[in-house]
């Protein structure tokens, strides 16, 4: 079992920068992808940005404004949102996924409003 435990969400306005953090613990293997989605209100869950122990992926409405990062010695991953927009509002979620499965967590919600 893998627990995830986000945080760093909240209220942003137009054009600020958040940095959400994602803890990992439990049965952690270093093969791993970690990464964030999101979801809006009455919208699917979408990729945001993911990270192995050698590439990233974003998605294109992302790239430039959202940066992945993480710390393996933590088992901790980042996500810095830069310039932010009233669209970019949504639970934002992190995922793990290795050999094992796939372990979401709770989730932590971004509002970017003025």
């Amino acid at each position: 079992q893998v627990q995830l435990v986000e945080s760093g969400g909240g209220l942003v306005q137009p054009g600020g920068s958040l940095r959400l953090s994602c803890a990992a613990s439990g049965s952690i293997f270093s093969m791993n992808i970690m990464g964030w989605y999101r979801q809006a209100p009455g919208k699917e869950r979408e990729l945001v940005a993911t990270i192995t122990s050698g590439s990233t992926n974003y998605a294109d409405s992302m790239k430039g404004r959202f940066t992945i990062s993480r710390d393996n010695a933590k088992n901790t991953v980042y996500l810095q949102m830069n310039s932010l927009k009233p669209e970019d509002t949504a639970v934002y979620y992190c995922k793990y996924s290795s050999w094992s499965g796939d372990y979401w967590g709770q989730g932590t919600q971004v509002t970017v409003s003025s």
